[in-house]
């Protein structure tokens, strides 16, 4: 995999809209989304007078091309360099599992093959799973049968789901699970199968599965040695 990135947008959700129609414009779409809220202290809220702010977060995937190209035009439409607008960062993606589901993930975005060079020496990897919402078990079975120790899930909604017969030909819920899995990246490819095989497109959880490196971890047990 390379120059395939996860774009990540934090914003408010009053603001969701305007950034999703600028990705629109650069035809590159934010498949999911998820809602969440800002983390300042409830009494420092209070002594400003201030509510919680409700916060969206966007995920998709980009190439290294087109984003460079919408990094600029987020400054000069969006002003995303001031105060309050959001935030937008990309992370190199080290594989997905499937050509129809990367050409479904960067659909109309150009892109070539080349060669791994991004994070080269990472240990682990982050697994993110979309799948239908309420089908997680498949998921989670799949992965623990293929050596993985556990996983996290989220609820979000799709934006592009109605792309998904011109790669699928079939139809995708709205409604979407991500889990979050980390694992070793040896042992990568192995849970990325099995999940592509038995939670994947042909079955009711319909799941799309990507991988991003992780350069380091605490608080993780996967039967290595402590470090010194």
């Amino acid at each position: 995999m390379s120059e395939v990135y996860a774009l990540i947008t934090i914003t408010s959700r009053t603001k969701l809209p305007e950034f999703l129609s600028v990705y629109d414009e650069k035809n590159m779409p934010v498949g999911f989304i998820s809602l969440g809220y800002g983390t300042a202290k409830d009494e420092m809220l209070d002594m400003l007078g201030l509510d919680r702010s409700e916060k969206a977060v966007g995920l998709g995937l980009v190439t290294g091309e087109i984003w460079k190209e919408t990094k600029r035009y987020l400054k000069k439409k969006m002003y995303i360099d001031m105060p309050d607008t959001g935030i937008s960062f990309i992370i190199p993606l080290s594989s997905i599992g499937g050509k129809r589901e990367l050409a479904f993930l960067i659909s109309g975005q150009n892109y070539r093959k080349g060669e791994e060079s991004v994070m080269k020496e990472t240990t682990m990897e982050l697994l993110v799973v979309v799948s239908n919402q309420g089908h997680n078990d498949l998921v989670m079975d799949a992965a623990r049968e293929a050596g993985a120790y556990g996983g996290t899930v989220i609820h979000a909604r799709g934006t592009g789901m109605n792309q998904a017969e011109l790669f699928f030909g079939v139809s995708l819920a709205s409604e979407k699970d991500m889990t979050f899995i980390v694992t070793k990246k040896s042992q990568r490819n192995a849970i990325m199968s099995a999940i592509m095989k038995k939670a994947g497109m042909d079955t009711p959880a319909q799941s799309i599965v990507f991988s991003l490196p992780v350069t380091d971890a605490a608080g993780l047990n996967m039967g290595d040695d402590a470090d010194e």
